[in-house]
């Protein structure tokens, strides 16, 4: 517990040690975090300076930081001298069919069936004597590192951060949370977020305690798909497990409790409704109103949700009846406000002003943004699932009426303002202007900011990479990149079919990751004549992004004069994990900016094919996604930084700071607890 605090907050908690001398050590933790682009804050030399025998509570602290940016793992490209000395692709093919001559392999047209590719014909130390040592540079990444509280307060602090997040959690974070759930039971805290009042019960009914906050049938099976494994967003289908009687019971109490008005929400998952009442035997208790909803998802029963009620009236043309219904729900209401006004619905923006005092900052900052986007049809709409898979359709809609927009825009923006906490001062840094306000959970790791935003950097080279190591059977993943000029059409690629084109080099194809595999492509933005490079990662072979034991992505960026090994931890500005459903990843995406880059991140996946994903066979859909993903308007910082203007400044009040990351003074608030901000 605590490396995963280090690692989800860089707040190392407190050592219980014994006293005395710890000066020497507290030299070499400083050295060894500098090494990876960290530095240990003052109060955290101090403290390890003052224990005796530190060495394994530093050690802990390095290998925390170094998993965070995925440097604890021996990152060896095939290609022993990358980015120098890589060979065109055809004469490299042929060295590999000589090779398999020379050992007596009949060569084929499989190129994985020769000896030679594929597989690393250098041991990692022979490939660390083919480089110099990275000359360090004030360009360098360095993040600080803090002392927390003792190892009891930063775990209650981390529970009460993950479980009042008011936007859902990713995977990892989600499996954090209900391991806290355990170590903290009585805590006491607002949960906004019912996904996450979902991993808390799941922890209370195997405790057998009493569950919170359930007010709808929803929440139930929720609870149900967490307890049993399963997905907790109800997204994929739970294999429920055999509950105790005692659980039993309490689930089906708990559904009991629930008003039978709120029963039409069992429509939406019929099917796993009807298999967790085979798990529940509902029959053998006594809550009849639990009963009646087996009896719905059984057909048994009618109960029609608000949205049948929406449904049945747009299908008869009521629009005023739609948003009587919809006003007895605001969520669902604001959700719909692109609909109503393609309908004709009148007053809207009356009706709107009613429901945003109780709907979440989130619903609020997406219709802004949704609308934001709606003056003009899109050149493709993009959509994305919970689970960051991704598909395309034209956007065939009629833009909506400006004045309408205004109004509505005008009525959300008001509320937010009135949700903005009061302030004296308002400092925002620069760079994160254009980093978007998250309104869901990003994949898990360092430096990964919500999709759509924008982070620029220096450095003369870009390097990206992937690191995956299989789990059961032998998985080949692709790293490849496409080139797009300012039109975004098509420039050239470099994958393992094109190792290198106009100053960017792939490291070579590596097909087996028994022990760990890792590639990588360099771009040299002066060399380099196309003005987008959209990385993706595709699956050719083997197991998904997750069920291999770990994958990742990440990027580093470089000067020319630095030298180095391939993989410098001071060098690396992103690592994210690949945890999505679909066979091709498409974590990034850069663009040339005179002398210097801009990321965009995008947290997509594509469905792909089952074998053999190629990026020859996806660039097409791939460039409109890095169209659509660029000239969509996001609600970012800036906008955030508007609406503070419009609040203007008490005297009294506290002074705001948003940026990035925590520095030595403290009193950042970061891009991830803007979400918390807002809902003040």
């Amino acid at each position: 517990m605590r490396t995963t605090i280090i690692k989800k907050t860089l707040r190392v908690p407190t050592s219980d040690g014994a006293p005395g001398d710890g000066a020497a050590t507290a030299r070499q933790l400083d050295a060894a975090l500098l090494n990876s682009g960290f530095k240990a804050s003052r109060d955290l030399l101090e403290h390890v300076g003052g224990l005796a025998g530190a060495e394994e509570f530093a050690a802990e602290v390095v290998r925390a930081v170094k998993d965070l940016i995925g440097a604890r793992g021996q990152h060896n490209p095939y290609f022993k001298e990358f980015p120098h000395n890589v060979p065109d692709t055809l004469a490299f093919w042929r060295e590999c069919l000589r090779d398999a001559i020379e050992k007596g392999v009949e060569p084929t047209n499989n190129l994985l069936d020769l000896p030679m590719y594929g597989r690393v014909q250098h041991t990692y130390e022979e490939m660390l004597q083919a480089h110099d040592l990275l000359i360090p540079s004030l360009k360098d990444r360095v993040t600080v590192v803090h002392l927390g509280g003792t190892l009891e307060e930063e775990v209650q602090l981390l529970f009460e951060e993950l479980a009042s997040s008011p936007i859902p959690l990713n995977e990892s974070d989600r499996a954090v949370l209900g391991e806290l759930a355990v170590l903290c039971p009585d805590a006491k805290v607002e949960v906004p977020v019912r996904e996450n009042r979902a991993v808390l019960n799941a922890a209370r009914l195997v405790a057998q305690r009493p569950l919170e906050d359930v007010d709808t049938v929803t929440d139930v099976l929720r609870l149900a798909a967490e307890a049993s494994g399963g997905d907790v967003t109800l997204a994929e289908p739970t294999r429920f497990r055999s509950f105790r009687r005692p659980e039993r019971r309490a689930l089906l109490k708990a559904l009991d409790e629930v008003s039978a008005a709120k029963f039409g929400d069992v429509n939406r998952h019929r099917e796993a409704w009807k298999r967790l009442g085979e798990r529940l035997h509902p029959h053998e208790h006594p809550f009849e109103n639990a009963r009646d909803v087996f009896a719905v998802a059984r057909g048994e029963k009618v109960a029609r949700s608000f949205a049948g009620q929406v449904e049945m009236a747009f299908a008869e043309g009521d629009v005023d009846r739609a948003v009587q219904v919809l006003a007895n729900a605001p969520g669902l209401l604001l959700r719909q406000v692109d609909r109503l006004l393609r309908n004709g619905a009148r007053d809207l923006a009356g009706h709107v002003a009613v429901a945003v005092p109780e709907v979440s900052s989130r619903v609020l900052i997406s219709l802004l943004e949704h609308l934001a986007n709606r003056a003009t049809p899109d050149t493709a709409r993009v959509f994305a699932s919970r689970r960051r898979r991704v598909w395309i359709a034209d956007d065939e809609r009629a833009p909506l009426d400006p004045g309408a927009v205004a109004e509505i825009t005008e009525v959300v923006e008001n509320e937010l303002v009135r949700r903005l906490p009061e302030y004296s001062e308002l400092l925002v840094d620069a760079e994160v202007l254009d980093v978007v306000v998250p309104v869901s959970g990003t994949e898990e790791g360092f430096g990964v900011l919500p999709r759509g935003s924008k982070l620029s950097f220096d450095g003369d080279v870009l390097r990206f990479f992937v690191h995956w190591r299989q789990q059961a059977k032998r998985t080949d993943y692709d790293l490849s990149a496409l080139l797009l000029d300012e039109k975004f059409e098509y420039q050239g690629q470099v994958s393992w079919t094109s190792l290198k084109l106009g100053g960017a080099h792939y490291s070579g194809d590596v097909t087996d990751a028994t022990d760990g595999a890792t590639e990588f492509i360099d771009v040299h933005r002066k060399a380099l004549k196309a003005k987008y490079v959209v990385p993706q990662v595709n699956i050719y072979s083997g197991e998904a992004f997750d069920d291999v034991a770990e994958s990742m992505f990440g990027f580093m960026s470089r000067d020319l004069d630095q030298m180095g090994k391939p993989f410098e931890p001071s060098t690396v500005r992103m690592r994210s994990s690949m945890r999505g459903k679909g066979k091709v990843a498409l974590p990034v995406m850069f663009e040339r900016e005179g002398d210097t880059w801009s990321g965009t991140w995008l947290h997509l996946y594509l469905r792909g094919t089952a074998w053999g994903n190629r990026i020859e066979e996806n660039r097409d859909i791939v460039k409109l996604i890095a169209s659509a993903s660029l000239r969509r308007k996001y609600f970012t910082v800036a906008r955030v930084k508007d609406l503070f203007a419009r609040k203007q400044s008490t005297e009294d009040a506290p002074r705001i700071r948003i940026g990035l990351t925590q520095d030595e003074t403290g009193g950042v608030t970061t891009v991830a607890e803007l979400g918390k901000l807002l809902s003040d």
